[in-house]
């Protein structure tokens, strides 16, 4: 074994069981064999009852879980997990967490028993340079990233992993720190960031459940154009587009997660766009896969 594999080994097992050998360590960190990148997905997740309704969010989810290529892994940036600093989830099998209230027994009873990935955990770490990631052994799958996932793969039988979203940071940083994590595509790893492109909670609008408000349609739009203009400057300072966005993005958390997708696109690689719809007055569902 060379001095670097090595010293990689002994990392991992600072996080993985203490009576695992360096010998069987490497059978899962040394199966990260290279692939052709791995395409990436921005998901509008919605409500959390898409995860056990039958429409046509969840349709979208199953057909794009057959089209993309069975991932090594999938690491998902959700916006539902916000830290100060940037956490990854490095468990060996994380648990389901029932983030919210006010719904049916049935929705806190589902759980998605995918296994983790310490190994992937800690090859992220490696990756990223522009900022100091740690390594997480306490949060789990939230409903950002399980309620998705379990559409794409519903066997739960590939790992999962969440990346944490550091509060105190600007877009620009997340910008960046998404174009990092760009060598995990071309290891299997399948990219997945998770929120809504437009999100006001606070004026939702429950007797309207298949179309937006006036400014909740013009930012979706605005938002679109601009992902396929390539204009990224302008999505990264969302806060110059006008009153609609003002609305539409009252807080970050479910916006940043697609800096993340775009920062990873790469120059003659393809954005199509899935689930195009408003909903409940203020939430889109607009997604996208990039590959």
């Amino acid at each position: 074994m060379e001095r670097k594999e090595f010293i990689h080994s002994l990392a991992l097992l600072s996080i993985t069981a203490p009576n695992m050998t360096i010998s069987e360590l490497n059978k899962i960190s040394g199966s990260f064999d290279s692939t052709k990148p791995m395409p990436i997905l921005f998901v509008g997740h919605g409500s959390p009852m898409n995860a056990i309704e039958e429409n046509e969010f969840v349709k979208g989810w199953r057909q794009m879980g057959q089209y993309v290529p069975k991932p090594t892994a999938v690491l998902c940036i959700s916006a539902h997990w916000e830290t100060k600093g940037t956490f990854v989830t490095a468990m060996e099998k994380p648990a389901t967490i029932h983030d919210f209230g006010g719904f049916p027994q049935a929705l806190y009873e589902v759980q998605y028993p995918a296994a983790g990935s310490p190994a992937i955990a800690q090859k992220t770490k490696e990756t990223v340079h522009s900022a100091s990631i740690e390594l997480d052994q306490k949060w789990g799958l939230d409903h950002g990233c399980w309620s998705v996932v379990r559409h794409l793969y519903p066997k739960a039988d590939v790992p999962v992993l969440q990346m944490s979203l550091d509060y105190n940071k600007p877009a620009q940083f997340h910008y960046d720190l998404g174009r990092e994590l760009n060598s995990l595509r071309e290891k299997g790893v399948l990219i997945v960031g998770s929120g809504n492109i437009v999100h006001n909670l606070s004026i939702i609008d429950w007797r309207n459940p298949d179309s937006g408000y006036d400014w909740a349609e013009i930012a979706n739009a605005k938002i679109k154009k601009l992902v396929l203009e390539g204009d990224y400057k302008s999505l990264i300072n969302y806060h110059n587009l006008g009153k609609e966005m003002e609305l539409s993005v009252p807080s970050p958390e479910h916006y940043l997660p697609l800096l993340y997708i775009l920062a990873l696109k790469k120059e003659k690689e393809q954005i199509a766009i899935f689930n195009d719809k408003t909903v409940m007055g203020s939430i889109s569902m607009s997604s996208f896969k990039i590959e």
